[in-house]
C-alpha cells in the first residue's frame, strides 16, 4: 500500500506538468471560485495508478480486464470533455455503452433490490439492464456533479470506499476489500495537491475524467458486491446510504431545475456545498460540514447492514431523510438566494 501511494504521487505529479503541457488546464471563469489556471490531472493520474494495480494484481477484481478497458474509455472522454466540452448527450451514450459491456461481458447487473417494501425480494428480470444502465448513468453524474469545491469529491469517494471496505471484510470478502482500500490509498495523494496542502502552485483537479471514472468505479463495486450469490455482503440499498450526499444533491438539483422550467443539465449555484457557503461557512468549513453528513450517512449505512436492519426499514428512513433534505435545501435557497 505505501508504494501504492507513492506511485499514485508521481503519477499526479508527472500527469500535471503533461497536462500544462496540452492546456488541460482548468481556468477561473464564470461561475468557478479557484484563482489559478490549474492542471487537470487527477483523473488521468488515478487510470494509470489502478491499471498499474490491476496488471499486478489481475485477480483483484472480478473481470479485471473489462474494468480496466472502461475506464481506460471513461477517462478519455472525460479528458476530452475537459478539454473540448463535449454534449451530455454523447457523454450519456458512452455511459451507456459501458454500462451494456459491464452487463453482456462481464455480467454484472442490478438483478435482485432486495426486500426493500417488505413482501419479498424484488428481482428485475429483463428490466435489469434498463435499471443497470439508469444506475451507471447516475452514479457517474451524481460523483462529476458533486466537484465543486477542494476535497470534496476525493474525501466522499474515500467516505464511500472505506465503508465498502469494512462492510466487505466484516463479510470475509478480503480480496475486494482490499481493492477499495488501495483506492483509498490511490486517492489520498490527489487530495493532497487538490487542497493545497503542498502549496497552491502544485494544485490539482480531478476533472470530468477523475469524477466520470469515480463514479464509475463506485457503482462496479457495489454491483459486485450487493449482486454476488443468494448472500450477497451488501444489500442493495445499502449502497443508497454509502453514496448519499452526491445521490441526493444530484437528485434535488435535478427536480429543483425542472421545477424552474431549467435543462437539468444547465449549471446552478445551488448545490449542497453552494448553499452552506450561502450561509456563511468558509469552503473548508463547507468541506468538513458536507464529510461529516456523508460519514453519518455512511455509518448508518454500515451499522445497519452488520445488525442485519430490514431492507425496507433502511429504505422507508433514508426516503423520510431525503425528503428532509429537499425541503432544508428549498428552505435555505429561499432565505440566502434573491430572486
Amino acid at each position: 500500500m505505501l508504494f501504492l501511494f507513492f506511485f499514485a504521487f508521481c503519477s499526479l505529479f508527472i500527469v500535471r506538468k503533461g497536462a500544462k503541457l496540452v492546456g488541460l488546464v482548468d481556468h477561473p471563469l464564470g461561475r468557478k471560485q479557484h484563482q489559478d489556471v490549474t492542471p487537470l490531472a487527477g483523473g488521468i493520474a488515478l487510470c494509470i495508478t489502478l491499471l498499474y494495480l490491476l496488471f499486478h494484481n489481475p485477480n483483484l477484481l472480478d473481470n479485471s480486464s473489462l474494468y480496466a478497458i472502461c475506464i481506460v474509455l471513461l477517462t478519455t472522454v472525460g479528458a476530452i470533455d475537459d478539454k473540448y466540452d463535449v454534449h451530455y448527450s454523447v457523454r450519456f451514450a458512452i455511459q451507456a455503452i459501458l454500462s451494456i459491456a459491464m452487463m453482456t461481458l462481464g455480467n454484472i447487473e442490478l438483478s435482485n433490490l432486495g426486500n426493500i417494501f417488505g413482501w419479498g425480494d424484488i428481482h428485475l428480470g429483463g428490466w435489469g439492464y434498463v435499471i443497470t444502465t439508469i444506475a451507471v448513468i447516475a452514479a457517474i453524474n451524481a460523483f462529476n456533479m458533486v466537484d465543486g469545491i477542494d476535497g470534496l469529491l476525493g474525501c466522499l469517494s474515500i467516505v464511500t470506499f472505506g465503508s465498502l471496505a469494512w462492510i466487505l471484510n466484516s463479510d470475509g470478502q478480503q480480496t475486494l476489500a482490499y481493492f477499495c482500500l488501495a483506492l483509498v490509498v490511490a486517492i489520498l495523494p490527489y487530495i493532497l495537491l487538490n487542497l493545497g496542502v503542498l502549496g497552491r502552485k502544485r494544485k490539482v483537479f480531478m476533472g470530468d475524467a477523475g469524477s466520470m471514472l469515480v463514479g464509475f468505479t463506485v457503482v462496479w463495486v457495489l454491483l459486485l458486491s450487493s449482486q454476488n450469490g443468494k448472500t450477497p455482503p451488501l444489500q442493495p440499498v445499502t449502497a443508497l446510504w454509502l453514496i448519499a450526499i452526491p445521490l441526493m444533491d444530484m437528485v434535488t438539483l435535478t427536480i429543483r431545475r425542472i421545477q424552474r422550467g431549467d435543462s437539468p443539465f444547465k449549471p446552478d449555484r445551488e448545490h449542497l456545498h453552494h448553499l452552506f457557503q450561502n450561509l456563511g461557512l468558509s469552503p473548508r468549513q463547507t468541506l468538513i460540514a458536507i464529510i461529516a453528513i456523508a460519514v453519518c450517512f455512511a455509518g448508518v449505512g454500515i451499522y445497519a447492514e452488520l445488525k442485519g436492519v430490514p431492507d425496507y426499514l433502511m429504505l422507508y428512513v433514508y426516503i423520510v431523510l431525503f425528503i428532509a433534505y429537499y425541503l432544508l435545501v428549498c428552505l435555505i435557497n429561499k432565505k440566502t438566494i434573491p430572486r
